[in-house]
């Protein structure tokens, strides 16, 4: 990885049903974003929240929200594709796909390199239980981890909810990620979102781009922003309000590990990568792989309640 400017955007939907219409004018809005935004900051690497050619809850049927989205790569992608061309940036945006048949939809992220190739397409492993299609949703969950070389090092990416889950992280470290970003749509709270993602940087000593949406979806459903830029000792270089816009900060390699604590004197010397108690995982890879629950109750939905994004 070579020091870099990263820049997570932070952009609401259009306001209405979702037409053809409306996922270009949410196409063209962060096209604008994205150019005002490396204008403003220089940004090497620009990341856009989840769903953001769409908003997250569609409010109609998965068969049309298939109709409106496209393969990935396809005509969602090429917009953005000559923009991080023109723009020499690597660029990771996400948007609903359209699988193999109709109907089946992912949630997915794409990662477009510095000559508009697009590098990796990563659908969304852990949809969340309102979006899932076994909980009566419209996402389809992917089923592989994407880790990408890139003109600015070596990028992972996860969606939102993955991020609640420490394994996916860890494999794309492993894998020699060296920045994870993080498109979302979160709706918890502020205190989740940001504990998520700086326990999941902390964890495996990685930059975690985290970019929430704003503004409200097709749906109704109102989200609150606080994107955020983190280092590999979890600290906060960056967070936006609600407002939309964006956030940058300089990620140097050189100086993410350098110290225990920021600012600190006293230099860091575990590594959480090559501390790893291998033989203990080993040991117990037959409890890692095994079905769980928690032993606490879970709360009933409200009828009147509306899925949340995540």
């Amino acid at each position: 990885m070579r020091p870099l400017t990263a820049a997570a955007i932070q952009i609401g939907p259009a306001r209405g049903s979702l037409t053809p219409q409306v996922v270009d004018a949410n196409i063209n809005r962060s096209l604008d974003m994205i150019r005002r935004c490396v204008a403003a900051t220089g940004a090497d690497l620009v990341v856009l929240p989840e769903s953001v050619t769409t908003g997250f809850t569609p409010d109609c049927s998965v068969e049309m929200l298939w109709d409106l989205v496209s393969e990935l790569p396809g005509t969602m992608t090429e917009p953005f594709q000559e923009l991080a061309r023109e723009l020499r940036i690597v660029l990771c945006f996400g948007t609903y796909e359209r699988g193999a048949e109709r109907g089946t939809v992912h949630n997915a992220s794409v990662l477009i390199n510095t000559n508009g190739e697009v590098l990796g397409v990563y659908r969304k492993t852990h949809p969340f239980t309102s979006e899932s299609v076994a909980g009566g949703g419209w996402v389809t969950p992917g089923d592989t981890v994407t880790v990408c070389d890139t003109a600015l090092g070596r990028i992972g990416m996860i969606i939102c909810f993955d991020g609640d889950y420490p394994e996916l992280s860890r494999i794309q470290a492993v894998q020699g990620a060296e920045i994870i970003c993080r498109p979302s749509a979160l709706l918890r709270s502020a205190d989740i979102w940001e504990l998520t993602s700086r326990a999941r940087a902390y964890d495996n000593h990685v930059f975690v781009i985290g970019a929430n949406a704003t503004g409200i979806d097709p749906a109704g459903v109102i989200y609150f922003g606080n994107s955020h830029i983190v280092t590999p000792n979890a600290t906060v270089l960056a967070k936006a309000a609600s407002h939309e816009g964006w956030v940058s900060a300089r990620l140097d390699p050189e100086t993410a590990l350098s110290s225990l604590t920021p600012g600190s004197n006293i230099r860091q010397g575990f590594d959480h990568l090559r501390d790893r108690n291998l033989d203990l995982i080993r040991r117990h890879r037959e409890d890692l792989e095994s079905p769980a629950k928690t032993s606490f109750p879970h709360g009933r939905p409200r009828p009147d309640h509306k899925p949340e994004g995540d």
